[in-house]
């Protein structure tokens, strides 16, 4: 996988974020599941510029949607996961599951 492949923490869940989501991944949305799922807060700026970026790479699209009679009378983007972030996000997990493998005794251990 090259440099396009991998992704950073903040980029998994904000695309985790998104699959949970589905119809509904639109920026307020994705932030506020970050921040009441995840327990982190997230501001605005570092939200669009990842959401940019990971449409760069490929692994995020949107397409604008008109607002409902009810929302603030803007169109809204709505995002979804491409196949290649699916993948992307697979790619990331085996990676994590491997190099978790074998620690569970020292990471259930006593905290120090």
């Amino acid at each position: 996988m090259g440099r396009k492949g991998f992704i950073g923490e903040f980029e998994q869940v904000v695309l985790l974020a998104t699959l949970q989501l589905k119809d509904e991944a639109h920026a307020p949305g994705i932030s506020r599941k970050l921040e009441e799922d995840a327990g982190r807060p997230v501001s605005r700026g570092a939200l669009y510029a990842t959401l940019d970026r990971l449409e760069r790479k490929g692994f995020l699209e949107w397409r604008v949607e008109a607002s409902s009679e009810d929302g603030d009378g803007q169109p809204k983007r709505r995002f979804s996961v491409t196949e290649e972030g699916i993948a992307a996000l697979r790619a990331s997990r085996d990676m994590l599951m491997a190099l978790w493998g074998g620690l569970d005794e020292v990471l259930e251990g006593p905290s120090s």
